[in-house]
């Protein structure tokens, strides 16, 4: 019978494996993170039967092509070292559900990943890859994608052969494009990182990922949305500041589940009537846009916590923003405002008000009357 045995040496200043590691039993768990290895001998026999090794935050130049012979190997962490590839070998670990090689100098990918059938999570986010092997888009059993922060300036159709994937990381690459293939993935639920690249649209399809709930697509170039957007049911927090979007589609307000919405540093001239049906929005950053006027639909969102409207050009503010009852912070700093809705002074729970750098031209009796009550208020 084999032992049940873990073996932790984190942080002991190792500079090479012990010798002692050949005497300690079947290891299954072996923990030799922070140290200063900075390659691998060929691997012991008593380590043939490890399930997971730890080798984060070292500084591995390479991985020994031995690492192959390591078949009930399920997990392999190697983050934060010098690795500048992977060996081939590493496609005969079959029974591989996680490898995560993030913050180290991948250049490329071996076309062996492929043979990884029952991988679940592939991490290698932070590297200089600039492609991936064709054979990455048949590990059908992958849950989580993590790929940013490297140099990728496009993705094949294929990528919507991974339709189990439950969250996706394409931050932080140069991508100008996204295939429609992406709506394919309908597993998406927990979520879709497209920050920071050179997006200037989205595919229709990404209606179809109707489970996801969250996405970020900020720090792009983007000048509009697609409708189909409105389809994602079960969204939570949609993040698109830094973009160069002048509207936003109607069909947003069917996002029932919004909590948060984020939009500053755009170049939005109005918003759509539609928004006043986000019951369950806490959360509305508005900042930096170009926005004249709010619609009167905002003082149906009865959840609201957080109004964000600073530097944009708003001249008046409906009065139906007094029926925000939930609103604790409202920024109206940096705006055209020379005059306030009396409505705002039944904002019973706002605890901060910022008028600062507006145009008003007297400071109405109920502001101070605000802050007997607690809301700090600059002015």
């Amino acid at each position: 019978m084999h032992e049940n045995v873990a073996l932790s040496l984190r942080y002991c200043g190792l500079t090479a494996l012990p010798a002692s590691l050949d005497q300690s039993g079947n290891l299954q768990q072996l923990d030799l993170t922070g140290n200063l290895l900075t390659s691998l001998p060929t691997l012991p026999n008593n380590l043939l039967h490890i399930q997971k090794l730890y080798l984060d935050d070292n500084q591995l130049t390479a991985l020994p092509a031995s690492l192959g012979n390591l078949r009930h190997l399920e997990e392999i962490h190697v983050d934060r070292n010098q690795l500048a590839s992977l060996p081939e070998s590493i496609g005969q670990l079959t029974s591989l559900k996680t490898l995560s090689a993030y913050n180290n100098m991948l250049v490329s990918l071996p076309a062996s990943l492929g043979q990884l059938t029952g991988l679940e999570a592939l991490s290698v986010g932070r590297n200089r890859l600039t492609s991936l092997p064709e054979s990455l888009w048949h590990l059908t059993n992958l849950l989580l994608l993590n790929v940013a922060e490297n140099q990728f300036s496009s993705l094949p159709d294929a990528i919507g052969n991974l339709t189990n994937l439950a969250t996706l990381d394409l931050g932080h690459n140069t991508l100008t494009a996204l295939p429609e293939s992406l709506g394919n993935l309908k597993s998406l639920t927990f979520f879709l990182y497209l920050s920071n690249n050179r997006l200037t649209a989205v595919p229709e399809s990404l209606g179809n990922l109707s489970d996801l709930m969250y996405l970020n697509i900020t720090d792009n170039q983007l000048t509009a949305l697609p409708e189909t957007l409105g389809n994602l049911a079960n969204l939570k927090e949609l993040r698109l500041y830094n973009n160069r979007l002048a509207s936003l589609p109607g069909s947003l307000g069917k996002l029932r589940n919004l909590k948060e919405l984020h939009v500053k540093n755009n170049r939005l001239l109005s918003l759509p009537n539609s928004l006043g049906h986000l019951t369950s929005l806490r959360k509305l950053s508005l900042s930096d846009n170009r926005v004249t006027a709010l619609p009167e639909s905002l003082g149906h969102l009865t959840s609201l916590a957080d109004l964000d409207l600073r530097n944009n050009r708003l001249t008046t503010l409906p009065e139906s923003l007094g029926n925000l009852a939930r609103l604790t912070d409202l920024d109206l700093r940096g705006n055209r405002l020379t005059s306030l809705p009396s409505s705002l002074a039944n904002l019973a729970n706002l605890e901060k008000l910022d008028l600062r750098w507006n145009k008003l031209s007297s400071v109405p009796k109920w502001v101070h009357e605000l802050e007997q009550r607690g809301c700090t208020v600059f002015m």
